[in-house]
Parts: C-alpha cells; structure tokens; sequence
C-alpha cells in the first residue's frame, strides 16, 4: 500500500487550514482565481494524460459511457452538495450535513483508483489532479464553517473527516482485489466526475460567468502546466 500517495492525499487537505490562516484577509478574487487555475489544470491532465491512458488500456468499447456516468453521478452530487466542488456556496444559518456527505463521497471514489494498480505515470497525473482539486476544495469549505460560526475545533474536525476519504477510498480498493476487475471502470468514471467538476470551474468561477483578463491568463497558466506536467 503507497503510505506517501495516503499522506499527499490527507495533508492537501489540511493544507487549507494552514492557507486559510495566514491568508485571512486574502481578496475573493484570489480564491476564485486559484480555483481557475486547478480547473483549467484538471483539464489539460485529462486530455492530455489521463483520456489517453485510459483509451489505450481499456478494451471495452463501451468505457465512454462510463465517463458519462461519472460526469452525470457529479451533476447528482452537486445537487446536495450546492456547488462547493467549483467555489459556489451562499450563506446560511446552517450547513445542510448533505454537502459534507456528498463531498465525502465524491473523495472516497477519487481515492480508489490510486491503490498503486496503476502504473506510475498514470498515478502522479491522477494523484496531482486529485490535490489540485482537493486544495481549493478544502479552503472554501473550511471557509464556510468558520463563516457560519462553527468553533475552530469543530470546523477542523469535519475537515479531518473530509480528509480520511480519499485515502479510505484507496485503502477500499487495496484490500479488496475484486475492485480491480473494474479498475477502468472506475477510472472512467473519476474521470468523468472530474471533468464535470474541470469545465464547470472554467465557465463559472467569476461573476456574471465573464472572462476577465486575469482568469484567461490563469486558464492558460493551467494548461501550460498540466501539458508540461510529466
């Protein structure tokens, strides 16, 4: 079991606590703007790295329709989870406990194909993506509990559960080898989660759905990156 792949994916959580406290008074903007660009690299990694490694693998025909329901299933956990996985949340008097549920969800089968059955190349593009997501994820959440009057003990602690699944997800996987049988299966299906939650982080991460010089300069820093990435 990769101990270090757990780590990375448990410490870009708690990353945001670290962010979220020294950068207090950080302008919205720069959020929205970081989203962007973990957007625009989740993108570029799909198209450029994962979609292809996952077409010259798979010797199903029928893998797309699998990518298909991975973007539909993110449409269904956004319906609870309001939006957060791309910035987008309103403030309430309470946080309905189907976000934190929805987001875990969505962690807990990102973790599964990162049990260390992949080859390596396509790990470190499928575990960065999974942190460059993860991060500003993270942060607004963080965010939200803190703005809506949760203690700080009890913020981390939710943010701690939040944590825990995507390294569950990927211990899930490892211990119950039945789960590799559809190992392109559920990456098609990650895959299509994440190119849901890529796309709509472009077209929504600033007001009016505009593209404002800043954010096409970040889009195109986040391609440049993910294409350069090895």
């Amino acid at each position: 079991m990769n101990i270090t792949t757990q780590t990375i994916l448990f410490a870009s959580v708690f990353l945001a606590i670290i962010i979220v406290e020294i950068f207090k008074k950080t302008k919205k903007n720069n959020l929205s703007l970081l989203i962007t660009f973990s957007g625009a690299y989740l993108l570029g990694t799909i198209t450029q790295h994962l979609l292809p490694e996952l077409f010259l693998h798979s010797k199903s025909h029928s893998i797309g329709v699998f990518i298909l329901l991975g973007f539909i299933f993110q449409i269904l956990l956004e319906y609870f989870s309001e939006g957060i996985e791309h910035g987008h949340y309103h403030k309430k008097k309470s946080i309905p406990l189907t976000i934190l549920i929805s987001l875990c969800i969505h962690a807990f089968i990102e973790g599964i194909p990162l049990s260390g059955h992949l080859e390596h190349h396509s790990h470190n593009n499928l575990l960065t993506a999974i942190v460059m997501h993860k991060l500003p994820v993270s942060i607004v959440l963080l965010t939200i509990f803190l703005d809506n009057g949760f203690s700080k003990t009890k913020a981390y602690f939710y943010l701690f559960i939040f944590a825990l699944m995507a390294p569950l997800g990927l211990i899930t996987s490892h211990f119950f080898n039945g789960i590799l049988e559809f190992q392109n299966q559920i990456m098609a299906i990650v895959i299509g989660i994440l190119l849901h939650i890529s796309t709509t982080i472009i077209f929504e991460s600033s007001n009016s759905h505009k593209f404002t010089r800043p954010k096409i300069i970040t889009i195109i820093l986040g391609l440049i990156v993910s294409i350069l990435s090895i």
